[in-house]
């Protein structure tokens, strides 16, 4: 029978809100972009107190990267707000920090270069294969995303020496496994293609 509960279709999941608590997070760390790079400005890179705040308010920003992501899968608050936005504003952070710290002559330009073609290159890799899936961050991802986090902090942080030259170590693994990660996400991504074109 029509009206039998056994049969009847399960009601639709209630809509996520675009206000909750990740999207919230997210827009957050995007506002404090520009307070990171007031900081920045402000110290010159050489005001002690200043580079501090700067790289307090990196790391505290960068922790809400991984904050916002774990509330929106544990508690289904998922929005295309949030897929769209998380990643902006975590390219628009890396970005930032990494592109002042080449202006500021404390990393080669070639180093901001490699990392933000890198970031851009996957980004877009992961748009023109959306149809056919989605790429999953890798473990690799990740380590490739804590390195970069901690060399720029470590930049950041007015270390005396000779620890202040633990962080060209501390970058130079970040470019390698940035570098071969991109190269894993675009044979993943190719690999897709031709497996759903198949």
């Amino acid at each position: 029978m029509s009206g039998d509960p056994a049969v009847q279709a399960a009601p639709m999941p209630p809509p996520v809100p675009l206000v909750n608590a990740a999207n919230a997070i997210t827009a957050l760390r995007l506002v404090m972009v520009p307070l990171f790079v007031a900081m920045v400005i402000a110290s010159d890179m050489v005001a002690r107190d200043w580079r501090i705040a700067a790289c307090l308010t990196f790391g505290l920003a960068s922790l809400t990267d991984f904050v916002d992501g774990w509330i929106a899968r544990r508690y289904g608050l998922v929005t295309a707000f949030g897929k769209v936005a998380d990643p902006i504003a975590d390219k628009a952070l890396t970005g930032a920090a990494l592109v002042l710290l080449s202006w500021y002559d404390r990393l080669p330009w070639w180093v901001t270069a490699v990392i933000l073609v890198r970031e851009v290159g996957v980004t877009l890799l992961r748009f023109w294969v959306i149809r056919y899936g989605v790429i999953a961050a890798s473990r690799g991802g990740k380590i490739k995303t804590t390195l970069q986090i901690l060399a720029i902090g470590w930049y950041l942080w007015p270390f005396p020496e000779p620890l202040s030259g633990v962080g060209p170590w501390i970058m130079a693994a970040a470019v390698v496994t940035t570098a071969a990660t991109g190269l894993d996400y675009t044979l993943r991504a190719l690999r897709m293609r031709a497996a759903a074109r198949a």
